[in-house]
């Protein structure tokens, strides 16, 4: 085989096992749901299968995803929300029921194994509430938008600070 080739096929083997890394699972209760917030690192453009799982007396039960067929018990309660590198479930009617551990798991299409997964132990009394942290978790930008923002209006004598 000639090197260059070689090279070029460990590089992309490279690129596309680092392509989709979970970065971070969080749990955090929204009214009476949980939502899940699995962030993910983006750097390929070949689709990303995924799956939430619950796992509870040492029994793995998919909630939802494209790699495992949900159970029909949770069909009707997962709802996700996906974005370029984030991927969030919300467990409605959440219950000490479905306590235990939570996992997201990734892997791009085509691939046999799992490359990358996270797994966050959720229990009801120990959860805290998304409200206040999910605009400053999930898009900074509107922050960055308001200061600068403010400098404008201060400047143009709209506002003093």
């Amino acid at each position: 085989m000639n090197p260059a080739i070689g090279i070029a096929l460990l590089l992309a083997v490279l690129q596309v096992s680092r392509g989709q890394k979970v970065t971070s699972l969080t749990a955090c209760l929204v009214n009476q749901n949980l939502r899940l917030d699995c962030r993910h690192e983006n750097s390929t453009n070949l689709p990303i299968q995924y799956e939430f799982s619950l796992t509870r007396e040492k029994k793995k039960h998919v909630l939802h995803g494209t790699m495992g067929v949900p159970e029909h018990a949770y069909r009707t309660r997962t709802n996700l929300t996906s974005k370029y590198n984030i991927k969030v479930l919300y467990l409605t009617d959440f219950t000490t029921k479905d306590e235990g551990t939570y996992t997201c798991e990734l892997r791009l299409s085509g691939q046999q194994t799992p490359s990358s997964h996270q797994n966050v132990s959720v229990l009801r009394d120990k959860l805290v509430k998304c409200e206040g942290i999910s605009l400053l978790v999930q898009n900074t930008s509107w922050l960055l938008l308001l200061l600068l923002s403010l400098s404008l209006l201060q400047a143009t004598d709209f506002i003093s600070l």
